[in-house]
């Protein structure tokens, strides 16, 4: 419940055709695996909670702590009822930045891999090198997650998988944190090992 639908299908079954089947249990929910949902408003709080910490990567909160309870609400009511007008009239304040900053604070990002342990990754990392330039995908990848990219000379040993497309790795960071970050304002990147077939 606490990983986007979207997410769950790269890292899970990518490689599988769609329709994706999906079986729902209705006895013996996975206490130590998932986060058990006790109620509507519990979802509506962690979805909450999210966005503000991505605001807070992303604008230091000045932008969610400027709304009013009624934007709060408007934002979760708009993705709950599928209204993306709804959504999109408040989400929008929060993918814009100011044009002299040339982007984000920091990306508000998570890097999930189907081979470790460790839940994601996540740290801090600016869009934009002390230098000026946008930082890449690949910019990311080589300092925080390095075995993720093949060598030069090497061979391609994973995909990286956001929203079922591999986005090549010289996009900048910026531009995928603007459009495709998940409604939670994540950029929630896959890394799965690289299909055989």
């Amino acid at each position: 419940m606490h990983y986007p639908i979207g997410l769950l299908f790269d890292l899970l079954a990518s490689s599988s055709a769609l329709p994706w089947n999906i079986t729902v249990h209705f006895k013996g929910f996975p206490e130590k695996d998932l986060l058990h949902c006790p109620s509507k408003d519990a979802i509506e709080a962690h979805f909450m909670s999210c966005v503000k910490e991505a605001d807070a990567l992303k604008h230091k909160s000045q932008i969610i702590n400027e709304m009013q309870k009624k934007d709060h609400k408007q934002l979760w009511m708009g993705l709950h009822n599928d209204r993306f007008d709804q959504f999109w009239a408040i989400n929008r304040k929060l993918m814009e930045y100011p044009a002299e900053e040339n982007g984000f604070r920091y990306i508000p990002f998570r890097i999930y891999q189907t081979t470790t342990e460790r839940p994601f990754i996540q740290k801090l990392f600016r869009p934009v090198s002390t230098d000026g330039q946008l930082h890449t995908l690949g910019d990311l990848l080589k300092e925080v997650c390095p075995s993720a990219v093949a060598p030069e000379d090497g061979e391609k040993k994973n995909q990286v998988m956001i929203h079922g497309i591999e986005p090549m790795l010289e996009t900048p960071l910026q531009w995928l944190s603007e459009h495709l970050s998940y409604p939670d304002n994540f950029l929630h990147i896959s890394i799965i090992p690289q299909p055989t077939d």
